[in-house]
C-alpha cells in the first residue's frame, strides 16, 4: 500500500462468510479491518496465530471466544490471542466492527 491515508474503500475487500464483508488497510505488522455483518449473519468458530483485537462500533453480536460467551455492543471492546478459537453471531441489526491483527493475514491482503 503506497499511501498514509486511507478511505474505507480504498483497501482490499473480502466476504469471508454469508452477509460478512471486510475491507481492510495494512502496514508491515499491523492489519485494520472494518467487518460489517448483516443481521444474523455468523462468523463460524475457528481460530488462527494472528493475534485480534477490536472495537465494536454499531450493533450488538454474541461473540464467543475460547469457550467463553458474551454480547457485545457500540464501544465494547475485545481482545483475541492467536490460536484461540472463537465466533461471532450478528443479532437483530447490522453490525459494524474495527479488528486489528497482528502480523497482518495474507489472505486479507
Amino acid at each position: 500500500m503506497a499511501s498514509y491515508f486511507f478511505n474505507v474503500t480504498d483497501g482490499a475487500r473480502h466476504a469471508i462468510f454469508p452477509g460478512v464483508d471486510i475491507r481492510t488497510v495494512w502496514g508491515s505488522a499491523i492489519m485494520l479491518s472494518v467487518v460489517e455483518m448483516q443481521p444474523h449473519a455468523v462468523v463460524a468458530e475457528h481460530s488462527h496465530p494472528h493475534e485480534q483485537a477490536g472495537v465494536m462500533l454499531e450493533g450488538r453480536a454474541e461473540f464467543t471466544v475460547g469457550g467463553e460467551c458474551r454480547v457485545l455492543g457500540p464501544g465494547d471492546l475485545y481482545c483475541i490471542p492467536g490460536g484461540v478459537r472463537h465466533k461471532v453471531i450478528a443479532l437483530d441489526a447490522p453490525v459494524r466492527v474495527l479488528d486489528v491483527f497482528n502480523p497482518p493475514r495474507e489472505e486479507y491482503k
